[in-house]
């Protein structure tokens, strides 16, 4: 009976010694798989820390001093966690374990420096403009443009794809950096064309002048193109000013055309010419100035001239009355007459009357006297008034011709004082006429200084 109880006791150890070796492989494999673990997270970190290493060389110094304080600011996040894995390692029994903890921690934090690195809160320094790509080089001749085309060109709203050889004319202006010419095309309207070429560099210079180029014009859109520029020409807008003046003070006398001296002795035509030329007429006084009549003398449609110059002297007073050639430059400052610079001064004789007074019954009035009288068919009527320097007697030129007005002679007073006018009239048509004088300014018949009436009866 005691030696199976021995035997029992004896089967207790060899299971007890079975059970250990079991624990033991069980450890075994968790310290492999512990171990397997830290070499693999040892690997990433290290691949990690590479990544870091290389994206903070590339960076520049602002960039790096910003990465390298935000990583010191961030690292104590990543400390607290690798102090947490080193309580947690004496857990797992695992010797080798800790070496494995630091570049964990390191690949951490590389890992979000290089997060970091990559995409930075801050503005990056800005990048190097290239320079805009520019038309240097000029295409070979087009056809040039028709008139069609032309005028398709220049219309605002038309003509997209005309394209041709031509010249433009407008102001230059400069936009984004680029010469552009603004062209007044039909209708007041602009047209924009950008201008290319080799001197596309040199033409901002002339910003606001007038320019004129040559070269391929497109039309690209309705309202603007492009011009491949061969030639071009710019002035300023102030320079046709500078050179017209000279011109006007210093004014080339000319030889006034036929046409234009019949529109010189002609009334109410004529203003603002001014030339040479020789014209005829009565010589007259208006105080101590001489006149020259050249037309519709006594009417309100007189054409008279002052004379000047050396030739208008004393010697001219015994002509008056007379009929004289003056040469010399006119210049007519309204439509009833002007002022002659007389070089030369002819005599002709006077023309024969186309009247004579002789055999005739003639009625004469004297002086500013209103009243009526009776005249006889185809006989006279004389009427002698009184003159005033700067003003001259007219009456209405169909008035003249009603009542049949042949002559209007100025007679020079004896002495030094006015002279007087004599208005002679045949009447041609019988019946009853009303005749107003009017004292007028010389040259100016529209200025009466006052007037008076005469009635006129003419019985066959």
């Amino acid at each position: 009976m005691a030696k199976p109880k021995s035997g029992a006791k004896k089967t207790t150890p060899a299971g007890k010694a079975g059970a250990k070796p079991a624990a033991k492989k069980d450890s075994a494999a968790r310290l492999d798989l512990i171990k397997n673990a830290s070499k693999r997270v040892a690997k990433a970190a290290t691949k990690l820390a590479k990544a870091a290493s290389d994206i903070s060389k590339g960076a520049k110094g602002a960039v790096k001093k910003a990465v390298q304080e935000k990583a010191t600011a961030k690292k104590a996040a990543p400390a607290g966690k690798t102090a947490s894995a080193a309580k947690a390692a004496p857990a797992s029994k695992s010797p080798k374990a800790p070496p494995a903890k630091a570049p964990a921690a390191k690949a951490a934090a590389g890992g979000k420096t290089a997060k970091a690195s990559a995409a930075p809160s801050f503005p990056i320094a800005p990048p190097v403009e290239k320079p805009r790509p520019r038309a240097t080089k000029l295409p070979p001749p087009g056809e040039p443009l028709t008139k069609r085309e032309l005028e398709q060109l220049l219309t605002a709203g038309e003509g997209r794809g005309v394209t041709g050889e031509g010249s433009l004319k407008g102001r230059l202006v400069v936009t984004n950096d680029l010469p552009h010419l603004v062209v007044v095309g039909r209708d007041k309207r602009e047209l924009t064309f950008l201008l290319q070429g080799p001197d596309q560099e040199v033409l901002p210079a002339y910003v606001d002048h007038k320019v004129s180029v040559v070269g391929l014009i497109r039309k690209t859109t309705n309202h603007g193109g492009v011009v491949d520029v061969r030639k071009y020409s710019a002035k300023k807008p102030d320079a046709e000013v500078v050179e017209a003046a000279p011109v006007e003070t210093e004014a080339r006398l000319r030889y006034l055309s036929p046409g234009e001296v019949s529109m010189v002795t002609a009334a109410g035509m004529g203003a603002g010419i001014k030339g040479f030329a020789g014209v005829r007429g009565n010589l007259e006084m208006m105080g101590e100035e001489y006149v020259l009549v050249v037309s519709n003398g006594g009417t309100r449609q007189q054409v008279s001239f002052i004379i000047e110059g050396k030739a208008a002297g004393k010697a001219l007073r015994k002509h008056v009355g007379h009929t004289l050639q003056v040469q010399g430059v006119i210049d007519k400052t309204s439509g009833w007459g002007g002022r002659i610079h007389a070089e030369n001064v002819e005599p002709r004789p006077s023309e024969a009357r186309a009247v004579s007074r002789d055999e005739m019954e003639l009625v004469h009035i004297e002086g500013e006297v209103p009243t009526s009288v009776d005249v006889r068919l185809n006989h006279g009527l004389t009427v002698r008034l009184p003159e005033q320097p700067g003003f001259t007697w007219a009456i209405e030129p169909t008035v003249a011709k009603r009542v049949g007005l042949r002559e209007a002679n100025f007679e020079p007073a004896p002495e030094d004082g006015p002279g007087t006018r004599e208005f002679f009239f045949t009447p041609r048509n019988p019946g009853s006429f009303e005749v107003e004088f009017f004292l007028a300014k010389a040259l100016s018949p529209g200025l009466v200084d006052r007037s008076f009436k005469i009635n006129v009866t003419v019985k066959p």
